[in-house]
């Protein structure tokens, strides 16, 4: 039988979510927590991986097991066994065709930049920090040039292993909160470091750096070593994955 379900984690402590063959990872910590509850090797497939320091509202997974449990039973089983920086927060059973990766229709990340002169003290763990004033405005226009199916290789890193850079980026939207800036991106599916070389492209233009053409024109050169740095990763929280509502997933994952 077939189980998705809903991960929350902090990313700080981990290396990422993909299992290494080092510790911690959040995929191993989260098939050990599945394999007691089961009392037998779990493999678990998510909707996106995330890098060291990422953190998650709500990764989607999905399992196969023989053993019978109630959905409650996997949630708060899986959740009593996990470090308090993991949490499972809810288990629908599913048909057998469904993917975590491959049936999701998009994902949807937020960074958030705390803009002040002072770095932060209070929840720095999840907030990047930027002392110089950023206009969101200039950003945000600058960022829609990205919005359509393109070639994102200026945004890739070097290490990215996707067969191609095409991405059809659904929304980006920069707005100011008080003291943050907050970047919410959503896409059919991401290259590694996409949204964070975004990121760390936008503040330039943000800071008065590059006029708001830039990124236009780095689109258009597919060339990442143009771009701006990568963003630290410690601002960035998968929102989740998005699939269509017959699978009959939480609203929070359904389109």
């Amino acid at each position: 039988m077939r189980h998705a379900l809903g991960v929350e984690y902090d990313g700080s402590g981990f290396l990422g979510w993909q299992r290494l063959d080092r510790e911690p990872t959040v995929q191993a910590a989260v098939e050990r927590a599945l394999s007691f509850v089961a009392d037998a090797p779990i493999h678990v497939v998510c909707a996106g991986r995330t890098d060291a320091g990422v953190h998650a509202a709500c990764q989607v997974i999905h399992f196969d097991t023989e053993a019978h449990r109630e959905p409650r039973g996997w949630s708060l089983g899986a959740t009593s066994r996990l470090p308090d920086s993991v949490c499972v927060l809810w288990c629908v059973p599913v048909a057998d065709d469904f993917h975590a990766r491959f049936s999701a229709r998009a994902r949807r990340y937020r960074y958030r930049i705390l803009n002040r002169p002072v770095r932060l003290a209070f929840a720095r763990q999840y907030l990047s920090w930027e002392r110089r004033p950023l206009d969101a405005a200039a950003m945000h226009a600058a960022a829609q040039a990205l919005v359509g199916m393109h070639d994102f290789s200026a945004f890739r890193t070097v290490h990215c292993q996707a067969p191609h850079a095409r991405r059809d980026l659904q929304e980006i939207v920069v707005e100011r909160v008080g003291d943050e800036v907050i970047i919410e991106v959503q896409a059919n599916a991401f290259l590694h470091h996409m949204v964070r070389n975004i990121v760390g492209s936008v503040l330039e233009v943000g800071r008065g750096d590059r006029p708001r053409e830039w990124i236009a024109e780095l689109l258009a050169g597919k060339d990442r070593s143009l771009a701006g740095p990568t963003a630290p990763s410690q601002g960035l929280v998968l929102l989740g994955p998005r699939y269509p509502p017959e699978w009959g997933l939480p609203t929070e994952v359904s389109l």
